[in-house]
């Protein structure tokens, strides 16, 4: 396995948010975290990010990420994309861009990565000079995905790509995403409020409720369980 928890707890502060998680993701794969508002899907993110305080088992090919500043985390080769894009407003999109190599040395593999991020997102390569804030909603999750493909990363965490888009424009950013997964083999740790779409998406799920999995299987099984969607899925 490419990620790995087992019996994953994170805190803020004190207080438990996550309450012994398992879960697994291959080289390459696609999984889904699913669940409602405070299910504990984002804090799963941050504490693979290190961004909050966790215990238990994590690793990521074969190392253990408890601990580990989330620098570090992303010199491993783990691209965060953050609920809300984390753009930078008012820098330029192709500023934008390199951000996301600022931890890298090999300016030649930096140059070619920014040429194939612009040919996964041409309409970025056509603003590339604007400001990042004077794009649409769309555009700037595009150059959010482009930002961490800079990074250069063997594994991607997607936090709500699809929140605040337009349904076509959606349709559209998952169909790059599934492209990225299958061209660049990119393996994606995907969080989404549109469980049908991110089933679509994912080969596997994992369902959260309060903090725990409380479901996992093969994306395809847990779409056609009409029970598991109204339960836990409301749809």
């Amino acid at each position: 396995m490419m990620l790995e928890a087992r019996a994953l707890k994170a805190y803020y502060g004190e207080s438990e948010a996550l309450h012994g998680l398992d879960f697994s993701l291959g080289e390459g794969g696609i999984l889904a975290l699913l669940g409602a508002n405070g299910a504990g899907k984002t804090t799963t993110l941050r504490a693979i990010s290190g961004m909050v305080r966790a215990q238990g088992s994590l690793t990521y090919e074969g190392k253990s990420l408890l601990g580990r500043p989330s620098e570090e985390v992303a010199r491993l080769g783990v691209a965060h994309v953050p609920e809300g894009r984390g753009t930078f407003l008012r820098f330029s999109v192709e500023e934008n861009l390199h951000l996301g190599a600022i931890t890298r040395r090999d300016r030649t593999r930096v140059a070619r990565d920014l040429d194939q991020v612009y040919a996964q997102f041409p309409q970025l390569y056509s603003r590339r000079r604007q400001k990042a804030g004077t794009l649409s909603g769309g555009e700037q999750q595009m150059l959010a995905i482009g930002r961490a493909l800079m990074l250069e990363p063997r594994l991607m965490l997607l936090d709500e790509p699809s929140f605040g888009l337009a349904p076509r424009i959606v349709e559209d950013l998952f169909a790059r995403l599934k492209e990225l997964n299958r061209e660049l083999g990119v393996a994606l740790l995907v969080v989404e409020q549109n469980a049908d779409l991110a089933l679509q998406l994912a080969e596997s799920a994992c369902v959260l409720e309060t903090g725990r999995v409380v479901l996992s299987g093969r994306a395809r099984t847990i779409a056609a369980d009409e029970t598991v969607r109204r339960s836990y899925l409301g749809y």
